[in-house]
């Protein structure tokens, strides 16, 4: 199965999200929060899938892309002047894009991605006594 990449939106009411590639797959949905989201994602694909007869996507195959304002307004538990210090950023530069203030390049994008990513997987291993 093909990964599909659903663009996040925030809205008054929670979040919506429609498939990147809404010519191929024309789908959307809402949720009030991520959870809720991504669930309501891979319900909205499946029904997508059912009606042309093609296999089920896993929850893998479903790629949740944020902005990184909305990436912070949603994950408040990470602290941006802490992140950018621990990945060689600015922590003005990091503020800015965090608040919208500013868009970074996909360099700077994916610097902040790969740190994130780090952090997750260093939680993942973890073990508390």
């Amino acid at each position: 199965m093909k990964r599909i990449v659903f663009v996040v939106e925030k809205t008054g009411t929670g979040y919506s999200a429609f498939a990147k590639n809404f010519e191929k797959y024309p789908i959307g949905t809402t949720g009030k929060n991520m959870r809720d989201l991504r669930k309501n994602i891979l319900d909205a694909t499946h029904l997508f899938q059912d009606a042309h007869h093609l296999k089920h996507a896993k929850e893998d195959d479903i790629i949740i892309s944020l902005d990184l304002h909305q990436f912070f307004e949603y994950y408040k538990i990470i602290n941006a002047t802490a992140l950018a210090e621990r990945i060689g950023m600015s922590q003005s530069l990091l503020s800015q894009y965090a608040n919208g203030i500013k868009s970074p390049s996909e360099k700077q994008t994916n610097k902040i991605l790969q740190g994130i990513r780090e952090l997750g997987k260093e939680f993942t291993q973890l073990e508390l006594v």
